[in-house]
């Protein structure tokens, strides 16, 4: 059977956007209030952003929707709003996609609970909160569902289940952070995810350490994909630090450029950013890949 993101790409750059809760802190997301609340009450903000990084040359924009579960809404007043919120979101990045002919993944972030038999969440509980919060990406326009930043193995598979539940013709893209000696928080190494996750057409790596420990789980993840899966990589700009009365990412746009080249050397199919990368450093990415 034909790989659904080969098929929904149909030979267009596979160059997804970058990182979108920091800089909309910088823009006036106020501490404390989720990304996701702009979609209701700031959908231009965010339009914006997405249309910057559709204009920088991505392929694949990202819905605002990463803590778009009901189980982490409901900390902000937004529980009762979790379909509402992610069709917005959805709905908000497929208008700019249309206008520039490119494609939509609907972000799944983790739910922030431990799944029993280390914390109190079931899976299928797990599975639900996933579903409902696809239902509203799918109602929005989505091309494609993205779970990412993922570390418990048995979460990433309630988010791939409740995937194909709702969205059965979807592409699902998966991604992991490697973030502790390249592992996830739970241990689970990138060879390990490739061979245990069923279900996917895309599997790979965000956020993490920056480039080069990103080079390193690539190579992973290399070693170890079989059949026609793609491989996904979108590492954060560097590790923050303070500047002044904020703080700064220490990888700017040409390094990533640079670091975009070695990916795709590297056999990575799927190449964005993560934290502290911006539409400056995907544009700088996509001149380099081209």
């Amino acid at each position: 059977m034909t790989n659904r993101l080969t098929a929904l790409l149909a030979g267009r750059p596979a160059i997804l956007d970058g990182g979108y809760g920091w800089l909309l802190q910088e823009r006036g997301l106020e501490p404390g209030v989720p990304a996701e609340d702009w979609n209701l009450t700031n959908p231009d903000g965010v339009a914006r952003l997405h249309e910057e990084y559709a204009e920088a040359g991505a392929q694949i924009l990202t819905t605002n929707t990463f803590g778009g579960t009901g189980l982490r809404l409901d900390g902000h007043g937004l529980g009762e709003q979790v379909h509402e919120v992610n069709r917005a979101g959805a709905a908000i990045a497929r208008a700019v996609a249309d206008r520039h002919g490119i494609l939509v993944a609907g972000d799944v972030g983790p739910t922030g609970e431990l799944l029993e038999p280390l914390g109190a969440l079931s899976f299928d509980d797990a599975v639900a909160a996933f579903a409902t919060q696809i239902a509203g990406l799918v109602e929005g326009g989505a091309d494609l569902i993205l779970i990412e930043t993922m570390s418990d193995l048995e979460e990433a598979r309630a988010a791939v289940t409740a995937a194909g539940e709702v969205a059965p013709e979807l592409p699902v893209v998966a991604t992991f952070s490697f973030d502790t000696n390249l592992r996830t928080m739970m241990g689970l190494s990138p060879s390990a995810a490739v061979a245990a996750l069923e279900g996917v057409d895309a599997i790979g790596a965000n956020c993490g350490r920056g480039p080069d420990e990103m080079i390193q789980i690539a190579g992973q993840l290399g070693a170890a994909r079989e059949n026609d899966v793609l491989l996904v990589a979108q590492s954060n700009a560097g590790l923050p630090q303070v500047s002044g009365d904020g703080f700064a990412y220490t990888v700017g746009p040409d390094a990533m450029g640079d670091h975009a080249v070695e990916l795709r050397e590297a056999g990575i199919d799927v190449i964005g950013a993560c934290c502290g990368s911006s539409p400056e450093h995907i544009r700088a990415m996509v001149k380099a890949l081209s």
